[in-house]
C-alpha cells in the first residue's frame, strides 16, 4: 500500500508538472487583467515547436557528420516553444490590448488555431521525416529523470523530492519565483494594480499597455513550455496527434481552485495529475477506464461550484479581468 502511495505520487508530480506550466501563465496572464482562455492552443503550439525545433538540430548536427548533443536540443527546444507560445500570445494581445476585441472570443479563438497548427505541422513534419517526428536518444536521455548526488540516495524522500527530470524543478522555480514577484517586488505589485483597477493605476503613472503586454507574452511563453513538456516528456519525444489532449482547459481550472496564488498551484497540480494517471496505480474491479477519464474533469466542475461559493476578496479573480481598458472611458 504504502509503495502505490509512493509510486502514484511520482507519477502525479509527473502528470501535473504540464499543468503547472500552464496555470502559471495563465496566473500571470490574469495578474495584469487579461483572460486568455487560449492555453490549450499556446501549449499545442509549444509542443509542436519545441519538439520540430530539436528534431532539426539534432538532424543538422548529423548531416554535418556530429554528434548532437542532448543538453543543446533540450536547451532549443526550451527556447522555441517559449517563443512559439508567446506568438500566439502576441496575436491574442494584439487584438485584446491594441484592437480592444472580445477576450473570451479571442481566448476561443486561440484555442482553436493553436490546436490546428500543432496537429497539422505534427503530421506535416512527420510525413517529412518518414512517417513521424522522434527525436534521438540524446535528446530523449536529457529529458529523463535526474540523479542528484546524496539527495537521491537518501530513502524514501529521495525517490519523492530528488529524481525528476530539470524541467519539473525548473517550474516548481518559476512557481516559486513568480509568488516572491507578485507579493515582494514594485513591478509585481504595479501589475496586481493593473489587474485590479487599470485606471487607478493609469493615473498613477503606470504603462497600462506595457505591463498587459508583458505580462500576456510572457505568460503565454510559459504555456508554450508547458506543451514542450508533453511532447518531450510526457510522450517521449514522439509527436502524438493531439497530443496535449484538454490538459490546456484543466490548467485554466487550476487558476480558478489555486486563488490565482502561484504558490498554490504547485499542490493544486499535483493533485489534478494524480487523478489524471490514477488508474493505472488505483484499480477499482469493474470501474470502466472512461469513469478514470472523468474525474479530472468531474473533479474541476466541483472545485468550481465550491469555489463560487466561498469568494475570497484576497484571493479572488482580478477585477478588471476579462474587461478591456480604453484610457478615454475613465
Amino acid at each position: 500500500m504504502l509503495s502505490t502511495i509512493q509510486t502514484l505520487f511520482i507519477a502525479a508530480v509527473l502528470a501535473g508538472t504540464p499543468l503547472l506550466l500552464g496555470a502559471l501563465g495563465e496566473i500571470l496572464t490574469e495578474k495584469s487583467g487579461n483572460m486568455n482562455l487560449g492555453v490549450e492552443g499556446m501549449m499545442f503550439m509549444g509542443a509542436i515547436s519545441g519538439l520540430v525545433g530539436a528534431y532539426y538540430y539534432e538532424q543538422g548536427v548529423l548531416t554535418k557528420g556530429g554528434t548532437p548533443s542532448g543538453a543543446a536540443a533540450a536547451l532549443i527546444a526550451l527556447v522555441i516553444s517559449f517563443l512559439a507560445g508567446a506568438l500566439g500570445a502576441v496575436i491574442y494581445s494584439f487584438l485584446t490590448i491594441t484592437l480592444r476585441a472580445n477576450q473570451n472570443v479571442t481566448g476561443l479563438t486561440l484555442t482553436i488555431f493553436g490546436t490546428g497548427f500543432g496537429n497539422f505541422f505534427g503530421e506535416y513534419f512527420g510525413l517529412k521525416a518518414g512517417g513521424y517526428v522522434a527525436v534521438g536518444e540524446r535528446t530523449k536521455a536529457a529529458f529523463s529523470n535526474l540523479r542528484i548526488p546524496v539527495l537521491s540516495d537518501i530513502p524514501v524522500l529521495g525517490k519523492l523530492l530528488f529524481q525528476y527530470n530539470w524541467m519539473v524543478y525548473l517550474a516548481l522555480a518559476l512557481a516559486i519565483l513568480l509568488a516572491w514577484f507578485f507579493n515582494k517586488t514594485r513591478m509585481g505589485l504595479n501589475l496586481r494594480a493593473v489587474g485590479e483597477s487599470p485606471a487607478t493605476a493609469d493615473a498613477a503613472g503606470i504603462n497600462i499597455t506595457r505591463y498587459k503586454y508583458l505580462a500576456t507574452i510572457i505568460g503565454g511563453g510559459i504555456c508554450g513550455v508547458g506543451g514542450m513538456y508533453m511532447s518531450m516528456v510526457t510522450t517521449s519525444g514522439v509527436w502524438v496527434h493531439n497530443c496535449v489532449n484538454g490538459y490546456g482547459w484543466l490548467a485554466v481550472a487550476l487558476v480558478i481552485f489555486a486563488s490565482w496564488r502561484a504558490g498554490r498551484a504547485i499542490l493544486v497540480s499535483i493533485i489534478f495529475g494524480g487523478l489524471t494517471v490514477m488508474r493505472m496505480y488505483v484499480r477499482i474491479p469493474g470501474l470502466p477506464a472512461q469513469i478514470y477519464d472523468m474525474i479530472p474533469y468531474v473533479a474541476t466542475i466541483i472545485v468550481l461550484v465550491i469555489t463560487s461559493m466561498r469568494q475570497s476578496k484576497e484571493f479572488a479573480q482580478p477585477k478588471s479581468c476579462g474587461t478591456n481598458y480604453f484610457r478615454e472611458e475613465r
